[in-house]
């Protein structure tokens, strides 16, 4: 985990935040967020965390509630208590036993995906 300022986000249980957060550290959540969440490190989202937005950062371990999609570019982790309404993006993904996902799902990045062309021209002309 890439925390290269040392400093820890936390919002509590019971705390409610209305609004975006983007931060360069790491984020623990614990209580509910109602707004996008960004994090160039790692977000943690206990089993009593609820969002209503999407995630986006490096790594991510979710045992709480998300609605939205989460888009992490390394390792995204759904613990057991985790439910999740929405898509799902990353480059590697653990989902354990009892973990709720309902969306889509891409694997891998999504620059692999734009370098595929969607109709090759065919060498075979029969005109």
């Amino acid at each position: 985990m890439d925390n290269s300022n040392g400093t820890n986000n936390i919002i509590g249980e019971g705390s409610e935040l209305k609004g975006n957060l983007s931060t360069a550290s790491n984020i623990r959540l614990e209580g509910k967020v109602i707004g996008n969440i960004k994090s160039s490190s790692k977000v943690a989202c206990g089993e009593t965390s609820t969002v209503d937005g999407n995630v986006i950062a490096e790594n991510a371990e979710i045992a709480g509630k998300i609605t939205g999609k989460v888009n992490v570019t390394e390792l995204l982790i759904l613990k057991s208590s985790a439910v999740i309404q929405g898509d799902l993006s990353s480059k590697n993904l653990i989902i354990e036993s009892g973990a709720t996902f309902n969306g889509a799902c891409n694997m891998g990045g999504v620059e692999e995906e734009e370098t595929i062309p969607d109709n090759e021209p065919s060498d075979n002309n029969n005109d």
